[in-house]
């Protein structure tokens, strides 16, 4: 559903429009409806981001013997001073803009799959009997392992637990601000055409989904290892007990490329409210506020219930745009029609925001529907609100002038960016072969990561040497793990000069 969400609404958005949610917005809404819009988005972003710093910070904290931070508040001095030093290292790739941030993920992602995904393999002996002389059967004994020990149905605090369409609908939620409520204009609009939206499959069929069925066994393995319960355990210590050292550069990684594009896109936000400074020194001041944040990690101790209401509070927004972009057309309406009207405050757009909240809260504190039901019926009533108030308000009137000037426009942006895409296009296709170091580095690139599953693969079918060879696994993987980011560096600092050369030629 999310990546459909992603295909089929934002990209296409994305790249017809060729703007950022928040110009769209100034353009549909006002400029007056865009300030407070992205004050409310940067805030949303910044406390999101803040909880990622929060994640990375709690494997750094086991360098140092730092207590895990469970509480809404930190608890130690030393765990402050260890966010606020990862959080200087997160905004500053941020700062440096999207082509960093896009090969920082570039070279992290498929290390971080493989690291999950291995993560997984050697927890799941320590499950049952498995490392007292059984070797590992195949699927129907994990069936029963995760029935028995993973997903249980019990929660650590005795609380209800979720039930299986609620978990479906929060993979959904979960990332609705970035596809429903359209946040993902703001990497989407470089891409070539709209079908671009389908590689968000990689991050949620592999970052999301299979990661997280992973991250639940090795939760469930470190529970059994540490002989402890979940409630005293963070992302951390979850992980540096299933795979060492690795496992706190995993979580390192895991928290920066979620907080890095998120800081970003704050940014992005801010800017657009102070259009004469530049976008690094808006990102430094975002990013400083993000870091603060991360220091008292109520976002992440809250985090399904925080990105649940976040979705809500601006999916009203979402269906706004959604409306002027594909429907207003269809049924006799003026796309921009504020606009054509010289509005500085769509007041149909404000008053279907707050109707939009209003609805979800009040079903969400009534319990007629779980927060992660809600999505639906907001975005259904924000829909039809707005394209009633707007007609009561003009939508419906002539703007046939204002229009072809607004086209003419469009037409402006729509050569601009074919012509950049076509020399985009001649540049890659003029690219220079692969060096030699090219190839060799890519190659060992990709061997280390074949390495640490070959290795995962031995502790899976150890049988009564599981305890050894788990041991073994977890101080070899750091090994393939310095030699994949050195190699994969190296790759992708070459493609990129190669890629600058071949445009100043």
């Amino acid at each position: 559903m999310a990546v459909l969400t992603w295909a089929l609404i934002t990209a296409p958005i994305a790249t017809q429009s060729r703007l950022t949610v928040y110009e769209y917005l100034r353009r549909v809404a006002g400029p007056s409806f865009n300030k407070v819009y992205n004050v409310v988005n940067a805030v949303l972003f910044c406390a999101l981001g803040g909880a990622m710093i929060t994640v990375s910070a709690s494997a750094v904290r086991i360098l140092f013997n730092i207590p895990a931070q469970t509480h809404w508040y930190p608890d130690s001095a030393a765990f402050v001073a260890v966010a606020l030093t990862v959080g200087t290292i997160v905004v500053a790739v941020a700062v440096l803009g999207f082509q960093k941030c896009a090969q920082f993920a570039t070279v992290c992602s498929p290390w971080l799959l493989v690291v999950f995904i291995t993560g997984g393999m050697v927890a799941l002996p320590a499950l049952s009997a498995i490392g007292n002389g059984e070797t590992f059967t195949g699927f129907n004994q994990f069936l029963a392992l995760a029935d028995q020990y993973i997903w249980t149905g019990q929660t650590p605090d005795g609380s209800p637990s979720m039930t299986f369409w609620q978990i479906a609908a929060f993979a959904w939620v979960c990332n609705l601000a970035m596809h429903g409520s359209l946040g993902d204009m703001a990497l989407l609009r470089f891409a070539k055409n709209k079908k671009y939206g389908y590689f968000s499959a990689f991050g949620m069929f592999f970052g999301h989904y299979i990661a997280w069925i992973c991250a639940g066994i090795m939760g469930a393995g470190a529970m059994l290892l540490m002989k402890t319960n979940m409630s005293h355990l963070d992302a951390g210590g979850i992980a540096h007990a299933v795979l060492g050292a690795t496992g706190i550069v995993a979580v390192i990684i895991a928290g920066w490329t979620t907080s890095n594009p998120t800081i970003y896109r704050a940014g992005l936000a801010i800017q657009s409210i102070f259009p004469n400074k530049s976008r690094a020194y808006i990102t430094s001041i975002v990013g400083v506020i993000t870091a603060v944040i991360a220091c008292f990690p109520f976002v992440f101790t809250r985090l399904l219930d925080f990105v649940g209401y976040m979705g809500l509070l601006l999916a009203p927004v979402g269906a706004i745009i959604v409306s002027e972009h594909w429907i207003f057309k269809k049924i006799g309406l003026t796309p921009l029609w504020s606009k054509y009207q010289g509005n500085d405050l769509n007041k149909a757009a404000l008053m279907t925001w707050a109707i939009g909240v209003v609805f979800a809260v009040t079903c969400e504190q009534m319990g007629l529907l779980h927060l992660f039901f809600l999505f639906v019926p907001t975005y259904l009533l924000s829909i039809a609100v707005y394209i009633m108030l707007a007609k009561s308000m003009g939508a419906a009137d002539n703007y046939t002038e204002q229009e072809a000037e607004y086209h003419n426009e469009l037409k402006q942006r729509e050569i601009y960016h074919a012509e950049q895409a076509r020399s985009e296009e001649i540049k890659r296709t003029e690219v220079k072969p692969a060096s030699m170091l090219e190839k060799v580095s890519g190659a060992i690139a990709l061997a280390s990561l074949i390495a640490m599953v070959i290795a995962a693969l031995k502790v899976w079918g150890a049988g009564a040497d599981y305890t050894s060879s788990f041991k073994s696994f977890k101080a070899f993987a750091m090994y393939p793990t310095v030699i994949y980011f050195i190699s994969a560096t190296t790759w992708i600092t070459l493609r990129e000069k190669s890629i600058r050369g071949n445009a100043n030629e």
